[in-house]
Parts: C-alpha cells; structure tokens; sequence
C-alpha cells in the first residue's frame, strides 16, 4: 500500500519526475497534464486507504480474538497500563470515566505492558489485580510490548505519523492515553501523568471541545 505521510512529500515526488522528463526535452502539456492526473490519482487512493484502528485484531486478556473494526462509529481511549506502576491508581479513574461515558459512543481499551518492568507475569494475574483492586470491567487485551524492536503493531500505528497520518508520539511510561475517533483515526494523545478524567479527555469524548 502507497502512502504519502504528508503533501509536502507528494509535492516532492511530482516536482522531481516533471524535473527529470522536462530534462530530457520528451514532455509537452498533454503528458504534462497526464502526470498530474496520474499522481493525484495516486495521493487520493492513498489517502482512502490509510490504516486506521479499525484494520487491526489482536488477543484479549482472556486468550480470545479482539477485532476492532467492532468499535466503527465508538470513540476509543487505548492505554497501556501496568500493576505495579506509581500511576496505578489510575485504573480507578479510568474505571469511573468507563462507567460515566462508556456505551455506544465510547469505551476504554487497555493494554498492560511490561515494557516498563512493572507488569505482572501473567494475564491471569493481571486480569484478577485488575478486577479485585479497582473493579475493571473495561476491556483489556493480553500483556504486549509498548516500544523497542518488539512492539505490537497496534502502538507501532499509535506513535508513527508515517502509519497514523497523524502524528508522532514516543511512549514516556505507563499510562499514556490515545484518544481515536469514531472512524478508526488518532485524534491526539495524553501524557502519563494527566488523569483520566482531565479536561481535555472529558471534552473530547463529550464533544465539550
């Protein structure tokens, strides 16, 4: 699949092909014409195909298949999460925002990582912290690397513009919140340390913003 991270990059590809073929004294304003058509042609195909959340499957905490496209026309907040982290308590808060928001429009998605060092070493284990400590009742998908040459290709899509069309976002530590829209889109993201149930998390899911 062709993509195109921004126009600037396209822009680049139609100034050096003209510049290469007007070089060579073989184009006149018919091939000329021809080329923007076929090169525009391109940049829109590649612009409707850009991977969004929706093209992804992964395993849930409990070993089942977990497909995504299942939350077309849901706002979705994704977190990696860890059980031994200073932030930890935020499940609570995360927990609230799911109780509050969560339904047809919303829902939380987490997934625990050890990429931190401070991750339980089983989904069992994470799955019964989570549950008798805060209550989690949102869903969260089986233990996955959040960085480095093994992360999952859900957050590898999270943090590269040339894959989300959006934005590039290095994970600083447990508990950084990704908001992505209805369409399967990245929106924005959160810091860590910013609680769940922040201004700009409550706008966005609300359309307060």
């Amino acid at each position: 699949m062709l993509l195109f991270p921004d126009k600037v990059e396209l822009y680049k590809l139609i100034y050096v092909y003209i510049s290469k073929i007007t070089h060579l004294n073989i184009i006149n304003m018919k091939k000329l014409t021809t080329i923007f058509v076929i090169l525009f042609s391109v940049a829109a195909f590649s612009a409707q195909s850009q991977v969004s959340l929706h093209d992804f499957k992964t395993t849930d905490i409990w070993g089942d298949e977990f497909d995504f496209a299942d939350l077309k026309g849901k706002k979705v907040l994704i977190v990696n999460t860890a059980s031994e982290c200073g932030l930890t308590y935020q499940f609570e808060g995360l927990q609230k925002l799911y109780e509050n928001y969560g339904g047809d429009n919303f829902t939380i998605i987490g997934f625990p990582s050890n990429s931190f060092d401070q991750e339980l070493d089983s989904n069992e284990e994470i799955a019964e912290f989570c549950t008798r400590n805060y209550g989690v009742r949102f869903p969260m998908m089986s233990e996955i690397a959040v960085k480095g040459d093994k992360i999952d290709p859900i957050f590898e899509w999270l943090t590269k513009k040339s894959l989300n069309g959006k934005m590039d976002a290095r994970i600083s530590w447990n508990f950084q919140k990704f908001m992505i829209d209805e369409n399967g889109h990245l929106v924005d993201y959160v810091e860590p340390r910013e609680l769940p149930q922040s201004e700009k998390i409550v706008n966005w899911i609300t359309g307060g913003d």
